[in-house]
């Protein structure tokens, strides 16, 4: 249950605002882009606000950029169907209710910040990783890494770049081609 927006306290809000303004500057600046003084800024309080409820900007930046990737079980499914299904699964997260907001922050800030790369290998390694392994046998490590190629490919020409072709591609024709070469990452697998 959901406590409404009376209910909530003063401190509660402030800590939302003080998230709500890290995401959107982290996922447009990165996070060497962004300060504690540029984010305190934004949510309109003073700069040890900042560090008083999050302890400074790693840790800010670590509750910015969490992101439950929600993965099916892939057992469940058709072998011949998972390629499909996990891209549809993505592009769903991606662009449905919110599940997204750590995915441009992580990525934007990856290629040049450790802790943000750190960030990503640890999704990769507790939810990627271990939903492959359930279908992929000896293989998983390999399998994984490469449908991870393609998912973080996607996400990044689609969602951080915003490459007008990838953009304009319709949500069909992803699934169909971007499922194609995951599928085939699968059935390369030897369970």
């Amino acid at each position: 249950m959901t406590d409404s927006p009376a209910k909530k306290t003063k401190s509660d809000r402030t800590r939302e605002a003080i998230l709500e303004a890290a995401r959107l500057l982290f996922a447009q600046r990165g996070y060497d882009g962004t300060t504690v003084r540029d984010i305190a800024a934004a949510a309109a309080i003073d700069p040890a606000m900042v560090i008083r409820y999050f302890g400074g900007k790693d840790a800010l930046f670590a509750r910015a950029a969490d992101l439950d990737l929600r993965l099916p079980d892939l057992t469940t499914l058709p072998r011949h169907a998972v390629g499909e299904a996990l891209v549809q699964h993505f592009l769903t997260v991606w662009e449905g209710d919110g599940g997204t907001v750590g995915l441009p922050i992580a990525l934007r800030s990856a290629a040049s910040n450790e802790l943000a790369a750190a960030r990503l290998r640890e999704i990769f390694a507790t939810q990627v990783a271990p939903a492959i392994a359930r279908l992929a046998g000896p293989d998983a490590p390999a399998v994984a890494g490469l449908v991870a190629t393609q998912i973080l490919g996607l996400a990044f020409t689609r969602y951080v770049l915003r490459l007008p072709p990838v953009v304009a591609l319709p949500r069909e024709r992803i699934v169909a081609e971007v499922g194609r070469s995951i599928q085939a990452y699968i059935d390369g697998a030897r369970p």
